[in-house]
């Protein structure tokens, strides 16, 4: 089937070798698919980052989904920068800037599908749950560790994601969680978020997101209420 069956395409064109954003594609598909209010995404932040969700959404819709797969953030996409994207994915790619920097690095393996059903299903189960990151598991996880990010500059950086399905044979999929962790270096915290894949109630594979957590400091109860309290203030305007 095309790929132009794929819901992804309204953000971009899927059948163009060289791929770029503008700050209102990124901050829609943030805000409209993955409900996202991260300020990172929002029009007019100072440091604008594309989703990384948008990015691992435009890689699988292009290259098709395998059994396995990897994706590995190098660093922070800005609006209108041109990233060369594969149609086909072998075993690993880079996807890279004009100026042959690499944004993210992509390992593949086992079997494959184009299968436009599945793909969405997937995507979009995967990238609701990415999207509800915070507050909605993070904060318990700073919670139970005593320690929070920053509230007046809260950086959450997404690292990597793997994705590990038993089958291809599958056109509905949901995700639920199923274990997190967090390790502390000082300031900083690398958070693991580990989830089962599941289609009809049956688990057909795993996956694990890894986030940087940065400029952490003891845990505040008032702190983190005023941070979620804005960020859900963020999402009320939006709506309205």
């Amino acid at each position: 089937m095309s790929i132009k069956e794929m819901f992804i395409e309204s953000y971009c064109p899927l059948n163009a070798d060289k791929i770029s954003f503008t700050r209102q594609q990124g901050s829609d598909f943030a805000k409209k698919v993955a409900d996202d209010f991260n300020p990172l995404h929002n029009i007019d932040a100072k440091r604008f980052c594309v989703p990384g969700d948008l990015l691992f959404s435009i890689i699988i819709a292009k290259s098709g989904l395998h059994k396995k797969m990897t994706f590995d953030f190098s660093g922070m996409v800005s609006d209108n920068v041109n990233l060369t994207f594969p149609q086909k994915i072998d075993n690993s790619f880079d996807i890279k800037d004009d100026k042959d920097k690499t944004c993210l690095s992509v390992s593949v393996s086992g079997e494959s599908t184009h299968n436009p059903v599945l793909i969405n299903a997937l995507t979009k189960a995967y990238v609701d749950f990415s999207g509800h990151t915070f507050p909605d598991i993070l904060v318990k996880l700073m919670s139970e560790n005593s320690v929070m990010i920053n509230p007046a500059r809260p950086m959450v950086m997404y690292q990597s994601m793997s994705i590990d399905l038993h089958t291809l044979d599958a056109e509905s999929v949901t995700l639920k969680l199923a274990k997190t962790s967090l390790s502390i270096d000082g300031k900083r915290g690398d958070a693991w978020l580990e989830f089962d894949l599941l289609s009809n109630g049956e688990v057909i594979g795993h996956g694990k997101k890894h986030m940087l957590l940065s400029g952490l400091r003891s845990y505040e109860q008032e702190s983190i209420d005023a941070m979620v309290n804005q960020y859900r203030e963020s999402k009320t305007s939006y709506a309205s």
